[in-house]
């Protein structure tokens, strides 16, 4: 019986020891892909300073792509909890890291998913961002830099166990890595369609996918965009500033990405995003 429980207890030490070493494993490969430092592109951004109404544009587009629901308002900086022990990620102050970054490396961070320290960004949305304009993206810095600074939050994303797990294997893609899949998935062109391809492009990529043939997210399934062929202009409108269906049925995520966000969209543009998507779905079949 002694003999029993001596070399149970040596299975028990020895799968322990596995595990240990396993854990270390995960642990040295996660944090080597997190401090990898990488080299970013040079942006081309406008030589001339964007207008007083090119910021304020700029403003309101922030509000369109609800860069506050991630870093707080004044973009101060906010902290969010990824369930089932994924990861607590930082959404940082960004005025704070404005005062001492240059044009570039914001430029970097917003359309490359590459920070200011040379590190890859996580959760955000460079790979859509990564389609705005040289305009767009020099209008967003200059509003940035008007922002105040103080207060807010700083820090970095903090892995939890199955979080670590992921980026061992490659299932928790950075946003730099995203940034090419979205340079090679493109939405459809469509000649006269431009303006509403744009706003899909850059405001329905991230939920929809790079291309708008929908995809999983974590908050469930988001469909091709081929369904705004069952809406009439004034369904749409309902839709994005207030994410209900015709029939007044929520729909989930949508319905507050549409009061975060969309909201803020004008008349025209969401004219010109369903004009867009209901000649999309003519072209490929509903």
């Amino acid at each position: 019986m002694g003999k029993l429980l001596r070399w149970t207890a040596y299975g028990l030490g020895g799968l322990l020891a596995l595990l240990l070493v396993a854990a270390a494993a995960v642990f040295v490969l996660s944090e080597s892909k997190l401090r990898k430092r990488y080299d970013a592109e040079a942006e081309r951004l406008p030589p001339t300073p964007a207008s007083a109404a090119g910021i304020a544009e700029a403003a309101r587009m922030a509000k369109v792509h609800g860069c506050s629901s991630c870093h707080g308002e004044g973009l101060t900086g906010h902290v969010m909890d990824i369930p089932a022990f994924v990861a607590r990620v930082v959404a940082p102050n960004i005025p704070e890291i404005a005062a001492r970054a240059s044009d570039q490396q914001l430029a970097a961070a917003i359309r490359q998913g590459i920070g200011h320290d040379g590190r890859a960004l996580y959760i955000m949305p460079s790979p859509q961002y990564s389609r705005f304009t040289d305009a767009e993206t020099a209008a967003l810095i200059a509003w940035i830099r008007t922002l105040p600074r103080g207060g807010g939050v700083s820090g970095k994303m903090s892995p939890g166990p199955m979080g670590r797990l992921e980026l061992a294997g490659g299932g928790f893609e950075s946003s730099r890595d995203l940034v090419a899949t979205y340079r090679q998935q493109v939405p459809l062109t469509l000649a006269g369609f431009e303006k509403g391809r744009h706003i899909a492009a850059t405001g329905c990529a991230e939920c929809h996918g790079p291309a708008l043939y929908g995809q999983e997210n974590a908050f469930g399934p988001a469909p091709d965009l081929r369904v705004a062929a069952g809406y009439d202009l004034d369904q749409f409108k309902t839709l994005l500033r207030h994410g209900v269906t015709p029939g007044g049925k929520p729909l989930g995520i949508m319905a507050d990405v549409a009061k975060e966000g969309l909201t803020h969209l004008t008349d025209a543009e969401i004219a010109a995003l369903h004009a867009y998507l209901q000649a999309r779905a003519k072209k490929l079949g509903t």
